[in-house]
């Protein structure tokens, strides 16, 4: 599955669909994709990212809350936020409700 550009992965809902469960631990959040049968280890920072976004109204919502948390330049957060994306979107972890105008 192909990644959606930059613009329109910042200005979307993204969550984890039906057939991908996850559990937070202190060292990893675990995530199992149904589908194929594979597990995928996130580090505790990549976790963190993915409980804010499953928090916020789209991807660029959770930059600031992120930035504050870990005393970094949003601008990193927000291009952390999209690699991490892309690679969940990549592994069928993530997929994109919506999306608004970029």
């Amino acid at each position: 599955m192909a990644s959606p550009p930059t613009s329109e992965l910042l200005t979307a809902r993204v969550r984890m669909p039906q057939h991908v469960v996850h559990r937070s631990f202190v060292a990893e959040t675990v995530m199992l994709n149904l589908h194929t049968g594979q597990y995928h280890g996130l580090n505790p920072t990549a976790g963190r990212m993915l409980e804010a976004l499953n928090a916020a109204p789209n991807a660029a919502a959770a930059v600031p809350e992120l930035a504050r948390e870990y005393g970094v330049e949003p601008e990193q957060i927000q291009g952390d936020l999209i690699a991490l994306c892309q690679g969940l979107l990549e592994r069928g972890l993530i997929e994109i409700v919506d999306a608004g105008p970029a």
